[in-house]
């Protein structure tokens, strides 16, 4: 068969609704400044949507050095590749301070957090060595370990005893074929909101011999008293190998780094691919970058007005019955049980006549029958944001239950 005509036939799972999703529940279209409210078909929303978590995106101190750093720079240099010609020195120290934030060796810049994680993967794993990684890691990860050419083994999402079992199967492969052994999981899982069982790994490096990678994306800059991250929290961040993390959340910019010692950091400078082989990250987001992760370090009220906002938030859905899952983190997901036709229906309610934004996931992303919407608190966001969300949340679960989306037609 010829491949566009499979492709016609066959357009996905989510594909499929492009027809009448596309435009309002698949590729919306947001308009006005990055903040709690912005617009959405030409009217004011409650934004909970955007992974702004510290409202860095939009600060007037970071639209200045954005604006400046533009202006010096331009959008072009540096060109070509580090290893080749787009190398400098702000490049080198934005590297030596994220270093020392997280309390490792050395860092490498990467252009983007799915592309470089992807990259890191395939560049530290040979054909002998053996993956292990949580089931509920991001596809970026999951990418990246199908790349891989060796053995790999998926433990159950935070499940230590799947994953012990997943060691020992990977421990006699690995002593079969003299490779070692990378176990991937995640600081904070982004649509359940839990964090990684990073310490109950670690706790197995004294029995099995392995290297530990973790995916920070959404705890780096939140969690941890200094907004280290999930190593910081859970106190175990010197036993992470490799560390990884992305400016798209906390810091509200484009690019990502990873971190650990000096050696396993030089190697991936020398051998990751989509980094030899792709443009430097241009000069205005590296000087911006350093800007962001001062403000970070140095602006501790941000980090504790995002967590006064998740508690309001978090303590408010579950005490007016909503099913919030697991969640340790900023992430907040509210599970309700209903078709994909009912997930539609409730969410064009929501945003028509409640006037909140916020993501929608459902099958295959999670279980048929289940619908998840996911929020995602800022510094940024009010108390009559989340007073009018949770009353909001309250009449579409009214309309859910008595089964009144099953009738309605979305206009």
């Amino acid at each position: 068969m010829d491949i566009f005509e499979r492709i016609k036939n066959d357009r996905g799972p989510l594909g499929r609704y492009s027809e009448v999703a596309e435009g309002y529940f698949i590729f919306p279209k947001l308009e006005g400044e990055l903040s709690n409210r912005m617009l959405f078909q030409g009217k004011e929303t409650i934004m909970w949507s955007v992974n702004n978590y510290l409202g860095l995106a939009n600060h007037p101190e970071v639209r200045k050095a954005d604006a400046e750093a533009a202006k010096r720079w331009g959008l072009a240099y540096p060109m070509g590749s580090r290893m080749m010609s787009g190398n400098t020195e702000h490049h080198d120290e934005l590297e030596k301070e994220l270093a020392e934030f997280e309390s490792k060796e050395a860092a490498v810049l990467v252009n983007f957090g799915y592309q470089g994680i992807m990259s890191a993967i395939d560049c530290l794993l040979s054909r002998r060595d053996v993956v292990v990684y949580d089931s509920g890691c991001h596809a970026c990860i999951v990418d990246g370990v199908r790349m891989h050419s060796g053995k790999r083994f998926v433990f159950q999402h935070n499940d230590i005893v799947s994953c012990e079992k997943q060691l020992q199967a990977a421990t006699k492969v690995a002593e079969e074929t003299g490779g070692g052994i990378l176990v991937i999981s995640e600081g904070v899982f982004g649509m359940r909101g839990d964090q990684g069982k990073l310490r109950e790994i670690v706790a197995h490096k004294d029995k099995y011999s392995f290297r530990l990678m973790v995916d920070d994306a959404h705890g780096f800059g939140t969690l941890g008293k200094t907004g280290a991250g999930a190593g910081e929290e859970q106190g175990i961040q010197d036993d992470i190998d490799v560390y990884f993390a992305t400016f798209a959340k906390s810091m509200g910019s484009v690019g990502a780094f990873l971190a650990g010692d000096k050696d396993m950091i030089q190697y991936l400078k020398y051998n990751m691919r989509s980094q030899i082989f792709a443009k430097s990250l241009m000069m205005p987001l590296v000087e911006s970058a350093k800007v962001r992760l001062n403000m970070l370090k140095t602006m501790p009220e941000l980090k504790d007005k995002l967590w006064s906002n998740v508690t309001k938030l978090q303590s408010g859905l579950k005490e007016a019955g909503f099913d919030i899952g697991n969640t340790n983190s900023c992430v907040t997901p509210v599970y309700m049980k209903g078709s994909v036709e009912e997930a539609m229906r409730l969410v064009y309610d929501l945003r028509e006549n409640h006037r909140i934004f916020c993501s929608i996931v459902v099958y295959p992303v999670v279980p048929k029958g289940v619908i998840l919407l996911r929020l995602i608190p800022t510094s940024v966001h009010t108390d009559q944001d989340i007073a009018e969300t949770i009353e909001a949340f309250k009449a579409i679960l009214v309309k859910l239950e008595n089964n009144t989306y099953k009738a309605e037609a979305v206009a």
